[in-house]
């Protein structure tokens, strides 16, 4: 039942190393590429794909914009994916390198300040217009503005502008050498610019009638119904379809997404054959619910696909802004109350892994006691850290039977009585007699019978608490104000953390509406742990940033860690052929976009 929320592609796709290779078709961090130049396509594609055919997908929720850029409303599944391109295209089966695609020539200067990328003359929107010098200009402006959601502008902040060289020449230039900006550099989605001055950037989400976006993806919109599906046609004059970035990829000539209240009614969707592919989330439902005739007659096929992804971290997270929440103490009796290993093994089967850090199954999660460089790193704020941070390695509360979480509980009470908390007639309160009362918000009901159990718990401890599962779009207004007291939430990471940490913990995203600082972290040791990675000029100096911040993340009590898998719960219609191998680092959709019917 790990919470598999996609946040942006290029988490999956940002990497790693201390050298570089410059200039050509193809970048990458650590001086390699493993796809030369002349290169056909991508080992995880296959020659044999053909195209055609219809896929039918779901998604959760609504949307209510065709702009997936902004901060107002949710935009369409796939959309950004599907319509929109960037710069270059990174290998999912190697970690440190991206290739040319709308820019057919990247150069990274030596001194890591700049780079410049040479277009490739063919480039066209979906219109049939040509990507030129300025509308790559024009994205970078945008993607820097008020105009987006904050998590594109956090993560471009250290672009300082551009130049125009030439007709398809133009050059970024860094504010600081940054060992991968012209990896983020590349990533930036190309948007027509004389489009958007005709018809303006930001939409009204809601709005009755929505304008069809115009990007240089292989797809366009075909048609909306608004909240309730949306369908994508191959573009038949797709600039790049014989790229070896895109060639084998892509196939289907219509996607169609419909729209489902929630996982558990979309899964009876699925299984009746309203929709063909499928991403299991919930344990339950991969155990006890994928059964049935059409999986009897093999007309749906269920499988696990192994990845190689950074698990990041799952867990419920408080809200510092909350005055409940602002006590460290509070947050680690909190955590205290959750047992796992009976949440693994009655509600989940055994399928589950605790997150033991916040770079979970990855080689940059911190082990036993800091030293060296790492320990260099946080010594300029040890009066502000827990000791725990420099005595203590990371776990998680043991909790393999009954004894263990009566033991854990009697931790939490007294946590809660050094804070200044007391029970009274069976009821936890403060100084002030305030009861200590507090809503735990969802979005998906599976989630529901976790809390039955963790609530119990925390009753012992004389807290009140209430839990409700709200309408998708609620919930994500609900967060983008950070209107709530605990929510289940994913930090994804990428094989080389970077400008995105900015986003999900530093003190100036704190208050930004729309950040993922959910927690409400203002902490100049974790702000500058994040330059400390965003900044290192080695693997040596990542993994030493990487593994301090885990720490003090870990002992600031943000979150109660859960769970992940190393695999993808995968079902689908027997309906698909596949290439022969497997990307390494990779999501679901990702996947699926390498696959077509015969």
């Amino acid at each position: 039942m790990a919470l598999n929320k996609t946040f942006l592609l290029f988490l999956f796709i940002i990497l790693l190393s201390s050298s570089l290779a410059f200039g050509g078709e193809g970048v990458s961090l650590d001086g390699a590429l493993k796809y030369q130049k002349g290169f056909t396509q991508f080992d995880y594609t296959s020659p044999d794909a053909v195209k055609g055919g219809k896929l039918i997908l779901h998604d959760i929720g609504s949307f209510d914009k065709m702009n997936p850029f902004t901060l107002k409303g949710s935009s369409a599944y796939g959309l950004q994916e599907l319509v929109f391109e960037p710069l270059a295209i990174a290998s999912l089966d190697e970690p440190f390198s991206q290739y040319g695609h709308i820019a057919e020539d990247i150069e990274v200067a030596t001194d890591k300040k700049s780079v410049t990328f040479t277009l490739n003359a063919s480039a066209r929107f979906s219109d049939g217009s040509p990507i030129t010098v300025e509308d790559v200009a024009y994205s970078l402006d945008i993607i820097k503005s008020d105009q987006v959601h904050p998590q594109f502008n956090y993560y471009y902040e250290d672009i300082a502008g551009y130049e125009l060289l030439g007709d398809r020449k133009i050059r970024f230039n860094f504010k600081r050498p940054n060992r991968e900006l012209h990896m983020i550099a590349s990533q930036i989605n190309i948007l027509p610019k004389k489009y958007h001055r005709q018809n303006g950037f930001e939409e009204e989400a809601g709005q009755a009638k929505l304008a069809f976006p115009v990007g240089s993806g292989p797809y366009i919109v075909a048609s909306i119904n608004i909240g309730k599906s949306i369908t994508y046609k191959r573009n038949l004059k797709y600039w790049a379809k014989d790229r070896p970035t895109r060639k084998g990829m892509f196939n289907f000539d219509e996607i169609v997404v419909k729209y489902y209240k929630d996982q558990i009614v979309a899964l009876e969707a699925f299984k009746a054959g309203e929709f063909d592919f499928i991403s299991i989330n919930i344990a339950k439902q991969w155990a006890r619910d994928m059964e049935g005739k059409r999986f009897a007659d093999g007309t749906l096929i269920k499988k696990t696909y192994p990845h190689l992804n950074n698990a990041g971290m799952q867990g419920f997270l408080m809200n510092t802004r909350r005055e409940l929440f602002q006590d460290p103490l509070v947050r680690q009796a909190m955590g205290l109350a959750l047992d796992f290993a009976w949440i693994n093994t009655s509600l989940f089967h055994d399928q589950y892994t605790r997150n033991n850090s916040f770079f979970s199954n990855s080689y940059l999660a911190a082990k036993g006691i800091p030293d060296g460089l790492e320990l260099e790193y946080l010594e300029p704020y040890r009066e502000l850290l827990a000791q725990e941070v420099f005595t203590t390695p990371l776990s998680t509360p043991v909790t393999s039977g009954p004894e263990d979480l009566r033991n854990n509980l009697l931790e939490a009470r007294g946590l809660l009585e050094k804070a200044g908390w007391q029970v009274s007639g069976g009821i936890l309160t403060n100084q002030e007699n305030k009861p200590f009362v507090f809503d735990i918000l969802l979005v998906s009901p599976s989630f529901e019978r976790v809390m039955a159990g963790y609530v119990k718990n925390l009753k012992k401890l004389g807290i009140q608490v209430t839990y409700r599962t709200i309408d998708p779009a609620l919930y994500v207004e609900r967060l983008k104000t950070f209107d709530f007291d605990m929510i289940v939430t994913s930090y994804g990471q990428s094989q080389s953390p970077g400008n995105e940490q900015r986003n999900y913990w530093h003190s100036s995203s704190a208050e930004r509406i729309g950040s993922r600082n959910y927690a409400g972290i203002r902490s100049p040791a974790v702000d500058g742990l994040i330059d400390r990675i965003i900044y290192a000029q080695t693997k040596e100096q990542l993994i030493a940033g990487c593994r301090a911040l885990d720490r003090v993340l870990w002992y600031g009590y943000y979150l109660i860690p859960n769970w992940y898998l190393p695999v993808h719960r995968l079902s689908y219609a027997n309906k698909f052929s596949r290439p022969e191998s497997l990307p390494l680092y990779y999501d679901p959709f990702q996947l699926l976009m390498t696959w077509w019917i015969e």
